[in-house]
């Protein structure tokens, strides 16, 4: 599976912000497709920089379906959906097991909060470290391989732009709004 980390995710309100997303995304270089399913063809497509849109209804779990395997294949989404229904929840919920996800035509691909830009598997993780827990024993606690928890922090170090995973947790731990 190609989770290529720059593949763009999002998941916007109206029709008018997916196509602020979409022309900003055709001007990097993506190729824009209505739809989201693929033709039968290798899974990785990444290198073909293929950006699948379209509209998700509030109870439309096979579209997000859908959606969630292309993403996992290496295209990237701009989704349609009401990000609070049943399907926009478990989209996003879905996206963000891939990578980050930006809501909104506005969302900054870089910058911006970094914090809010964590999916929670990075947020618990992140918690787990600021508590002494090594990766390897933070990875177990969240049933996650080690493997997936390496990527998870480093997307986390890449969010908060430092180098090391020590400075990605005092980062995490400053920005963080108090629970």
């Amino acid at each position: 599976m190609n989770t290529q980390p720059d593949a763009p995710r999002h998941v916007v309100a109206t029709a008018a912000d997916a196509d602020a997303v979409l022309r900003r995304l055709a001007r990097e270089g993506w190729t824009a497709r209505v739809g989201f399913a693929l033709p039968d063809q290798a899974w990785d497509v990444a290198a073909a920089h293929i950006v699948l849109h379209g509209r998700i209804g509030d109870d439309d779990t096979e579209t997000v379906r859908l959606a969630v395997l292309a993403a996992a294949r290496g295209t990237g989404i701009v989704a349609v959906c009401d990000a609070e229904s049943p399907a926009g929840r478990a989209l996003v919920d879905d996206l963000g097991r891939i990578g980050p996800v930006r809501r909104g035509a506005d969302a900054p691909e870089t910058g911006g909060d970094p914090v809010a830009s964590l999916i929670p598997e990075q947020r618990a993780l992140l918690d787990r470290l600021a508590a002494g827990d090594t990766i390897a024993a933070a990875a177990a606690a969240e049933f996650l391989s080690l493997r997936t928890a390496n990527r998870r922090i480093a997307e986390a170090r890449t969010l908060f732009g430092v180098r090391t995973t020590r400075e990605a947790v005092l980062a995490y731990l400053r920005q963080r709004q108090p629970e």
